[in-house]
């Protein structure tokens, strides 16, 4: 298995973001989870997660939900589950919206979501988070890439109301003007762009959405917060992987889906022109400079973030996501509440967070990361 380099980070603004710039496929199994007896809890561990704290997990944990953050849910779940024996962590990634639909339908613990729940999706999880309601908690972040398959293309470079336009069928031919602007001595075929989106809703596609909404709201006129794909025409795919694997295999594609699918697929991707000095790449040492501009919109147990998609700031690439875990503050199932406190209390902390830099994403921020820790032990 081959690592690119590794680089630190440090932000302001909302705390420190530790980002390395190592994409490894989670399946790869980098981890050494070879079994010790761990005293404190009775199970085993592995040496990457010899300080994880089961506290009491037993039996099956059900979630589903985001995509998006699959590969570092694997990395968690397989770490987890080496510390804490007789625990199973079961996680389907069935999309954003599946997973918050099957949250408020009482079926799974938690669900991953790309983006934070909308007012009526709060009120509807208080009838199974009795005395409670659904709380959005940041888990992760990371950049959505923009993939693209174009034979004899390594290097393409974008803009937010290009991008709209090819997404919107508007532009719908590789050599148009107005890619071979923004893309000065490259051969562009003329052929048809095969666009893909995602089939499922999905809070991936809502984020893309917000930035077509917020960095070209001339050419993206579609309803930012839908996590449905709103636009005619395009090729649809499920999952993230889905998507990525109907870019890889066809000549001509473009589509949107987390670095780590890229990586993984070995797909390139395209570097947004923001109006900064130069193009941005998708990396995740890049997108944790628009992650680390974010501020907090949530109140009380609720970490909801807001994100500037619409950022100038050099090097800052605009298309990114935070991914929560969305759990009940009060009202959670008593039999399996200590397995998803010990469980979150894993991926948020230092060790959970080290790990997903490995991964293609960009840890929480310091700050952030903090908050959520507090939190997760009030769970009730």
């Amino acid at each position: 298995m081959k690592l690119s380099r590794k680089n630190g980070l440090r932000a302001s603004a909302i705390g420190a973001l530790v980002v390395s710039g190592a994409l490894v496929l989670s399946a790869c199994g980098s981890d050494d989870n070879t079994a010790t007896p761990d005293k404190k809890d009775g199970g085993s561990t592995s040496a990457a997660a010899s300080d994880i704290a089961c506290e009491g997990a037993k039996g099956q944990l059900l979630a589903a939900g985001s995509s998006a953050q699959k590969n570092a849910m694997d990395l968690w779940v397989k770490n987890f589950q080496a510390a804490c024996s007789g625990v199973e962590i079961n996680y389907q990634a069935i999309g954003s919206g599946g997973g918050i639909t099957k949250f408020n339908q009482g079926q799974v613990a938690f669900a991953g979501s790309d983006s934070a729940l909308k007012e009526e999706e709060v009120a509807e999880s208080q009838k199974i988070c009795k005395g409670g309601k659904g709380v959005n908690l940041p888990m992760v972040g990371g950049p959505v890439a923009i993939g693209y398959k174009l034979e004899g293309v390594d290097n393409l470079v974008l803009d937010a109301p290009t991008l709209a336009k090819i997404f919107d069928n508007k532009i719908t031919k590789w050599n148009d003007e107005a890619i071979t602007k923004l893309n000065p001595g490259v051969k562009l075929p003329d052929s048809t762009i095969q666009a893909f989106h995602r089939s499922d809703e999905s809070g991936t596609t809502q984020n893309l959405g917000k930035y077509l909404s917020e960095a070209a709201p001339a050419d993206w006129k579609h309803d930012p917060k839908s996590k449905s794909w709103p636009a005619q025409g395009g090729q649809a795919a499920n999952g993230s992987s889905g998507v990525a694997t109907a870019v890889k295999d066809a000549e001509g594609s473009i589509g949107y889906f987390e670095l780590s699918y890229a990586t993984a697929n070995k797909i390139s991707t395209v570097s947004i022109d923001t109006g900064a000095a130069a193009p941005v790449a998708a990396t995740s040492e890049n997108a944790s400079k628009a992650i680390a501009a974010a501020k907090v919109k949530g109140t009380g147990s609720d970490l909801a973030l807001s994100l500037d998609y619409a950022t100038k700031a050099e090097g800052a690439y605009p298309i990114v996501l935070v991914t929560y875990e969305i759990a009940c503050d009060k009202g959670n199932k008593a039999e399996t509440l200590p397995t998803l406190k010990a469980f979150l209390n894993y991926t948020v902390s230092e060790e959970g967070q080290k790990v997903l830099a490995d991964a293609g994403y960009a840890p929480l921020p310091a700050e952030i990361a903090a908050k959520v820790r507090t939190i997760v032990p009030t769970l009730s």
